[in-house]
């Protein structure tokens, strides 16, 4: 048999919640907003498959660029190039700087 090479593979523990953090999320996550220029931390819900970006990009901090409908678009450093990334407001949180 070949070996998958889907959009999860290679995550077994990066997209896994902790026993307490099962069930539904908070409403308050699903509606939080950000501001063009805000930077935010990529930190991937596994409950919710829909706006969710790639794994690749989990832990990433990056500016949000702009908005398109509920989604954002982050500017991530990938390496030397910028990458754009859309995800939903519940796979984002707000990181400060000082």
């Amino acid at each position: 048999m070949r070996r998958s090479k889907g959009f999860r593979r290679k995550t077994r523990k990066k997209l896994r919640k902790g026993v307490r953090e099962k069930g539904k999320i908070y409403v308050t996550k699903a509606l939080q907003e950000f501001n063009v220029g805000d930077y935010v931390a990529i930190k991937i819900d596994p409950s919710i498959h829909k706006g969710m970006p790639h794994p690749r990009f989990y832990g990433r901090t990056g500016k949000v660029v702009e908005k398109r409908g509920r989604a954002y678009v982050i500017e991530v450093k990938d390496g030397n190039t910028i990458k754009k990334i859309i995800a939903l407001p519940e796979h984002l949180k707000l990181v400060k700087v000082r």
